[in-house]
């Protein structure tokens, strides 16, 4: 640093202590932080803002046909208010209005008891559990499948086609063959939704942990042979390491997928618990609000689920002495 410079920084540091500090303070911290919360915050309020506008406007289309309706049998004009006011407050309607779900959705959390069979808190824990049992059997199965590959030429030619093959199959072919082949064994309740669930869960654990496993180079591996090291401390001290971003990141997804699975094996199997089977009643019956509460509710357990999984992996990461 020239003379010059420091010259020019003695000139215009602050000769207090506290100024001092802030100042020291200030330099530290990066350009720009302090609003960083906001300026996340007003993308995500502008496009939410955006959905509901869409939302409303798509309601009011799709809904004023039965209003126009009611309006010819009683040989009456319908006016702008009119039609909004009954757009937005139909018992059932084509597309439930944004308040209309949020309405739905606070009387099925917190306006039943959980035991109650409208309860969504009921419905989703019905629900969860399968996804949870599926993701644990989906999710080893994708391990061990894809250690074996790793080490196994052989395997690596023969499982991983089947595995890519299996996963061209759709969901809806396989759903009810498992369950009616497994009710006929004596077979029902959680099981059944949970193998469902573990079908579509662990081709992405297979597929990251290959990609993982596989991720440390030629001399990486080159390294730890020269310290004499085996198959079994090679697997654990250098790929089982290198595959941790792969296997979370496979692993949110794979969460995901479960609770597609087991929503998608309470349709088939006429279940009178779960939010497949809140779906399928309000399918049934035409409760639009049920169905969109349903969803959002599955949506919102998704969200928790990948949520979950990302706090394991900020800890694992840390543990590991990986974390960013």
């Amino acid at each position: 640093m020239t003379p010059r410079i420091l010259s020019a920084r003695r000139r215009l540091w602050p000769r207090s202590g506290t100024a001092r500090r802030a100042a020291a303070e200030s330099l530290r911290r990066p350009i720009g932080s302090g609003g960083k919360g906001m300026r996340n915050l007003g993308p995500i309020l502008t496009v939410v803002a955006a959905i509901l506008v869409i939302w409303y406007g798509a309601a009011v289309k799709m809904n004023a046909k039965w209003v126009y309706d009611q309006a010819a049998r009683a040989g009456a004009e319908v006016s702008t208010s009119q039609l909004l006011r009954e757009t937005m407050a139909q018992e059932r309607p084509v597309l439930p209005a944004p308040h209309q779900v949020a309405k739905g959705l606070w009387q099925g959390v917190a306006g039943q008891k959980i035991t109650s069979k409208r309860s969504l808190v009921f419905h989703g824990w019905v629900t969860l559990s399968a996804t949870l049992a599926g993701f644990a059997l989906g999710a080893a199965a994708g391990l061990l499948l894809a250690i074996g590959i790793v080490h196994s030429r052989a395997m690596d030619m023969s499982v991983m086609p089947w595995a890519i093959a299996s996963q061209t199959i759709p969901i809806l072919a396989i759903a009810p063959m498992v369950i009616v082949v497994l009710a006929s064994l004596g077979i029902k309740g959680l099981l059944p939704k949970a193998i469902i669930a573990a079908y579509l869960s662990f081709f992405p654990v297979l597929v990251g942990m290959v990609k993982g496993l596989r991720a440390p180079d030629a001399m990486q591996l080159d390294l730890m042979r020269t310290y004499n090291a085996n198959r079994a401390e090679t697997f654990w001290k250098l790929r089982l390491p290198s595959s941790m971003p792969y296997l979370f990141a496979s692993l949110k997804v794979g969460i995901a997928a479960a609770l597609v699975g087991t929503i998608v094996a309470e349709l088939p199997a006429g279940a009178t618990q779960g939010l497949g089977a809140r779906l399928l009643s309000g399918s049934y019956y035409g409760q639009t609000i049920q169905i969109w509460a349903a969803l959002f509710a599955a949506a919102t357990l998704a969200a928790g689920l990948v949520v979950a999984v990302g706090a394991i992996e900020r800890v694992v990461l840390r543990k590991m002495g990986m974390a960013a």
